[in-house]
């Protein structure tokens, strides 16, 4: 049967530095692992590979990019070979621009366990680099500017906390992390309560002291969003001219209240979105269509 360690308490120190639960993090990487094994050993470095055979390896950008994950890799590293056994140094923090080339990396571990959590470290790490990288994007087309990229819930299922710490290495901020930390009221919630106003009423009778959301796809259910006691506001497909008049209305009837855009928004029309006055832009596509980057591990025999 394959071992799978413990993480040590300087992995976890990381992880909890990066605002990551280490004993999450820890089970996505077992049950990932657990997939890659499905129930036995890794054939091809047990049959190829002596059991004592050392190698040290670098981990390397091969395109340019912003990296996150670095503690993520170094958890399936350890949990794969065990901390004793193994040594991970990063040589750039997360959320570090990169070049094509540079080593992020550099890791010293038995062959043969190294290479059996090769795969999973990469995947991890280029997913989450990947997700940083294209939030990376966003926030440098809103750069001086008030308004900020923001994420979703359209995220993979078991990840979110990952992807979401990944969208923070690039420069994001992270929206809700799930139903019962903020309430957003969409336009499904509006159509069973019957009004904007009775969403938001049932949302503070239940839960009185959380952030409450209303989407809204009119200026008069921006109004009425606002009269209701909304925190914030989803503006969902306004044009931009409709965003500055949202802005407006906002201004004069509660400067505390936050609007969000939403819906058709593209890194080409961001600049123009952020500059009506927004407080977010929305972007599901930072989680749920990230490019891979493009990170390889090379390996040299001690």
């Amino acid at each position: 049967m394959f071992v799978l360690h413990p993480l040590s308490e300087s992995t976890r120190s990381s992880l909890i530095d990066g605002g990551l639960d280490p004993d999450s993090v820890a089970a996505i990487v077992r049950a990932a692992v657990a997939e890659d094994l499905m129930g036995g050993i890794d054939v091809t470095s047990t049959a190829t590979i002596p059991v004592d055979h050392r190698s040290t390896a670098t981990f390397g950008a091969r395109q340019d990019g912003v990296i996150a994950g670095l503690p993520v890799a170094a958890a399936v590293i350890e949990t794969v070979c065990g901390d004793a056994a193994s040594e991970f140094v990063s040589k750039v923090p997360d959320g570090t621009r990169v070049a094509a080339g540079t080593t992020i990396a550099e890791v010293s571990a038995p062959t043969r366990l190294l290479l059996t959590a090769e795969r999973t470290a990469l995947n991890l790490l280029g997913h989450l680099s990947g997700v940083a990288s294209a939030t990376r994007r966003w926030a440098d087309a809103l750069d001086g500017t008030s308004a900020v990229v923001r994420d979703t819930r359209k995220t993979t299922p078991g990840l979110r906390a990952l992807e979401k710490y990944a969208v923070r290495c690039g420069g994001g901020t992270n929206h809700r992390m799930g139903l019962s930390d903020m309430a957003l009221v969409k336009d499904n919630h509006v159509a069973a309560a019957g009004s904007v106003t009775e969403a938001f009423r049932r949302v503070r009778d239940l839960a009185a002291g959380i952030a409450v959301e209303i989407e809204v796809d009119t200026l008069d259910g921006l109004r009425e969003a606002i009269a209701a006691g909304a925190d914030e506001v989803l503006i969902d497909n306004f044009s931009p001219d409709e965003m500055r008049q949202a802005v407006a209305i906002r201004n004069q009837l509660d400067g505390a209240v936050r609007l969000e855009a939403s819906g058709g928004l593209t890194l080409e029309t961001a600049r123009i979105v952020a500059e009506t006055g927004v407080d977010y832009i929305a972007v599901g596509e930072l989680t749920h269509s990230a490019r891979v980057l493009d990170i390889g591990l090379d390996l040299s025999t001690v």
